[in-house]
């Protein structure tokens, strides 16, 4: 089988790495595009993935994200075309949909995040299967075209599928100079340039602002972010893509405006505050109210200190991937 993976962000990569491994071992021949936007292809070559990189991110207003659709879309079909493809797959990748029901192929989609309303209504009609977790209503995708046949639910977080395999590495701790000495922070920027995020974040400026001059790793989204603070200063700013996984691991608190690094450090047993001012989806919803992820409501709820080694840690839940692969294309 020849299948087709497109990757259009920074957390796809991170979900379809073991699926494509997976694939591979069965013998199966994986051929990946990916969008130049934030570390998409930084983590693909830290991951040793041939890919072919098409397009590149358009912005954060409603109608550059319409032309880089057209445009990716396009390209897509146009690289697609004669490669006699048997199924497509994307995390979210709208641009894959598109090509993929130009060329008559079956495609999957996946997410975990139920009120991105424009992506979900072109992937809930293109799609032949959408993959996503099973606490998310049924009723809440029905308005995208996702009917009850296309839905393929799958049981807890994808960061337990595809964290199955993962054990931390000291090492992104020496290459960011880091010490295991001092109480150590991650906090990821707001997805401000996403359609589902429209919100100023004043408690997330806030707690940056408390914890300034800390040992704090601060991951920006995109380029404007970076400047910015390179501007304030006080933080430590990775310039490429890091061992992001390992970080969460070692940190003692982990905050994050998004939703995949919150639910990674939900699977690493990190305690974790998301600043998420959108409407809540189910998964973050359920993490919550089983006090496996807390929401900051304000700066004074952040306190940075060691985790006490003498506690017990939650154990972690490790997922076969296979079986997360399976909802992909199995019966397409």
């Amino acid at each position: 089988m020849r299948v087709w993976i497109d990757l259009t962000n920074s957390p796809h990569v991170l979900v379809m790495r073991p699926v494509i491994d997976v694939l591979r071992a069965r013998g199966d021949e994986v051929l990946v595009t990916a969008r130049d936007f934030a570390q998409t292809l930084g983590l693909l070559e830290r991951f040793q993935i041939d890919h072919t990189a098409i397009g590149h991110h358009r912005g954060g207003r409603l109608s550059a994200k319409g032309l880089g659709l057209a445009q990716r879309s396009g390209a897509l079909t146009r690289w697609a075309s004669g490669r006699r493809i048997d199924v497509a797959l994307g995390h979210g990748s709208n641009d894959i949909s598109v090509a993929a029901k130009l060329l008559r192929i079956p495609s999957a989609t996946a997410f975990d995040y139920e009120f991105a309303r424009v992506q979900h209504t072109i992937n809930g009609h293109l799609a032949t299967r959408v993959v996503l977790p099973d606490v998310i209503p049924p009723e809440r995708v029905a308005r995208y075209g996702m009917t009850p046949a296309k839905l393929r639910p799958y049981e807890g977080l994808k960061e337990e599928y595809y964290l199955a395999d993962f054990e931390p590495d000291e090492a992104v701790l020496r290459e960011l100079g880091l010490t295991r000495e001092r109480p150590l922070a991650v906090v990821r920027t707001p997805p401000a340039v996403s359609l589902y995020h429209r919100f100023d974040a004043p408690v997330f400026t806030e707690v940056l602002h408390k914890l300034k001059g800390e040992q704090v790793v601060v991951l920006p989204r995109t380029d404007e972010q970076r400047a910015e603070l390179a501007r304030e200063g006080g933080f430590i700013v990775p310039e490429q893509a890091i061992d992001a996984q390992s970080l969460i691991a070692f940190a003692d608190l982990v905050i994050s405006g998004g939703g995949t690094m919150n639910r990674e450090a939900v699977a690493l047993g990190t305690p974790v505050w998301t600043t998420f001012e959108g409407q809540l989806g189910a998964v973050d919803e359920r993490l919550i109210a089983d006090g496996r992820m807390h929401r900051l409501m304000s700066a004074g709820d952040v306190v940075l200190e060691h985790r006490d080694n003498g506690a017990t840690a939650p154990e972690r839940v490790r997922r076969d991937p296979a079986v997360f692969t399976d909802l992909f294309v199995k019966a397409r």
